[in-house]
Parts: structure tokens; C-alpha cells; sequence
């Protein structure tokens, strides 16, 4: 009896924070909001954090959720999240940022790249303007290729070869990120126009050809060093990157 009890807790608890997105690979269930405190500069920032799985079976019983997930090793297999703050459902102007997973850079703090800086200044970004969200995309590590994969193509830019060339000689494209689902989970948390932070074009695509209402672009330059200066100048040159005049590196 006392473990019925449980049972009905448990489920009181996860029914409403756990929703499904329909998908053409089955669902994408995003579970959340939940309350995040975060060390942001020093100080602590309250977030709303959610986090999405893709799934085949399509159910909304909250019982054949937890019970189809406990038979998987889902620690195998990086889940994608984001991190909301202030009124993102309703407010009138809004951040977002579609971060992709750096191992090196956001975990490490590595200079060969500017994504832990990315990172920490977009959520900064977001504080501040008040309202907006930042999603964590962990399948797209090295542009997609994985982190083995990029550890070799790290290699090969020891040896001469910049970004684009390592991912083209190791048999991958310059980038293989796709993001439907961020943009699926991104509608379902909110319909008012967003602005976006970014210097890559291509996600402006992905969210215009999605038909989300994007109302500008804000550029995400900095902590450019003697480590990571080639690597940003292939951004630009190679990968299409926007610069803003006098924010970027050296020419």
C-alpha cells in the first residue's frame, strides 16, 4: 500500500513536467521547467532548466516513460537541454542562443576555440536583456563529427590544416549540425518573435526556414587570442561567419 502511495506521488509530480513534441522519428519529450541556480560571474542567477530526449513510441503515460527509460543506459547518449530565464513563454523581447556542446571549450575552458566564452557571455547576454533562453545541443560536438573526430582533426590543425580542411580530409563535411529539435522544443516553449545570438548564418536559416519569427541577430565576438586566432579567421573565411566591423581578430 505504502508503495502505491509512492508510485502516485511520483507520477503527481512528473505528469505535469513532462510534455511530448510530435516529430517525424516518433516524439520529443521535454521534461521541465526546472529550478537551476547558477554561478554566473560570481553570482548566482536563477534558471529555468529543461532537458529533451528523441523517442520512437509516442505515449503520455507518464508510467510507460519512466519505465521504458530505466531498461536503456541513457548515460550512453548525450540528451540536449536548455536553460530559460525570465519570461520567455509571454514576454514581448527575447535572447536565444543555440549553443553546440564543446568538451574542450566549455568544460576545459580550452583557447583553441571561443565556444567557452561563447557560452558564459551568452547566458550573460540573456541576464541581462531580462528574458531568453540558451540551448544546449549535445550532438554537435566538433560541428557533428564527435569528439573523437575532432580530437584527430585537432591533430591535423597542429600539422597545418585549418578547421574546414581537418573535417574534410577526416571524410566529414565542414558542418553536419541540424537543428530541427531545438527548433520543435523552441516552439513549444515560446511563439513571440526571438533574437538570435550568433555569427553563423546558417542557424538564422534554420529558424526562418522553420518559419520562426526571428526579429534580429546579435553577434557573439570575443576573447580572441594568439591560440585561437586562425581558428576564428577560418569562421569567417571558410565557414561564412558574419564579423562585425572591429570585433573580431586581426585581418
Amino acid at each position: 500500500m505504502a508503495q502505491t502511495l509512492i508510485e502516485l506521488k511520483v507520477r503527481e509530480i512528473l505528469e505535469d513536467k513532462i510534455q511530448y513534441i510530435k516529430s517525424d522519428k516518433g516524439a520529443i519529450y521535454l521534461v521541465g521547467p526546472i529550478k537551476l541556480p547558477v554561478n554566473l560571474y560570481g553570482e548566482t542567477v536563477i534558471f529555468k532548466w529543461y532537458c529533451w530526449l528523441n523517442c520512437e513510441e509516442v505515449t503520455e503515460d507518464i508510467t510507460r516513460i519512466i519505465e521504458k527509460l530505466s531498461a536503456k543506459n541513457l548515460a550512453e547518449f548525450q540528451q540536449s537541454s536548455v536553460l530559460v530565464y525570465g519570461d520567455f513563454e509571454f514576454g514581448e523581447e527575447a535572447l536565444i542562443r543555440f549553443h553546440s556542446i564543446c568538451h574542450t571549450g566549455d568544460i576545459f575552458g580550452s583557447k583553441r576555440c571561443d565556444c567557452g566564452f561563447q557560452l558564459k557571455q551568452s547566458m550573460k547576454m540573456i541576464v541581462d536583456h531580462g528574458t531568453g533562453a540558451l540551448f544546449y545541443l549535445a550532438n554537435h560536438e566538433g560541428r557533428g563529427i564527435g569528439l573523437f573526430s575532432k580530437a584527430m582533426a585537432y591533430l591535423l590543425q597542429e600539422n597545418g590544416f585549418d578547421t574546414v580542411e581537418a573535417n574534410l580530409h577526416l571524410g566529414f563535411v565542414d558542418d553536419s549540425r541540424n537543428y530541427s529539435d531545438a527548433i520543435s522544443v523552441l516552439k513549444a516553449l515560446r511563439s513571440k518573435p526571438v533574437t538570435l545570438i550568433t555569427n553563423n548564418p546558417k542557424k538564422l536559416e534554420a529558424l526562418q526556414e522553420a518559419g520562426m519569427h526571428v526579429s534580429g541577430r546579435t553577434a557573439l565576438w570575443g576573447d580572441v587570442s594568439e591560440y585561437n586566432e586562425k581558428y576564428l579567421q577560418t569562421k569567417i573565411n571558410r565557414s561564412g561567419h558574419l564579423k562585425e566591423e572591429g570585433t573580431c581578430c586581426n585581418d
